[in-house]
């Protein structure tokens, strides 16, 4: 088991640049993408939860809509944990750019670019900074640099 773990910290899974820019962005973000998940896995925070979520996927054509709802509500609820924590922060990042190409597409794209007519501002603003972190890096102060520091000075 630690020959697994070694192997892919020296992956470069873990490999994010020493700064302090990304933690306000992490929480931020984390804590958004955190409660849209709750919303469509629980029904937390006025959310339908995954048999109304699955639902309406399915009437907006995104089949089966079950597991797409769950697909997309453990991205961007676990996705979001994960910013938070600052551990697995690329791949996480990537999970939730992917989820916001599809909300974007799927949903938001024929209502224009503002939020206030179902526009895809908003996720678009989630898009560029999952980007930003999947190139970035989860920072100096989170568990990806812990480790990656950890293994890189042995």
């Amino acid at each position: 088991m630690k020959a697994l773990f070694d192997k892919i910290i020296k992956s470069g899974i873990f490999a994010t640049s020493p700064g302090f820019d990304t933690l306000p962005v992490r929480l931020a973000v984390g804590f958004i993408f955190t409660a849209h998940g709750a919303q469509k896995l629980f029904g937390w925070f006025g959310g339908y939860g995954l048999e109304g979520t699955a639902g309406w996927m399915a009437s907006i054509g995104l089949e089966p809509g079950l597991p797409l709802a769950l697909l997309a509500g453990s991205a961007e609820f676990f996705g979001g944990l994960l910013l938070i924590l600052g551990f697995l922060v690329r791949p996480a990042a990537l999970a939730l750019a992917i989820t916001m190409v599809v909300a974007i597409m799927t949903v938001h794209i024929s209502n224009g670019l503002f939020m206030s007519n179902g526009g895809y501002e908003f996720g678009l603003a989630l898009l560029v900074v999952s980007i930003g972190l999947v190139i970035r890096g989860a920072g100096s102060l989170s568990a990806d640099y812990s480790l990656h520091t950890a293994q890189t000075s042995k």
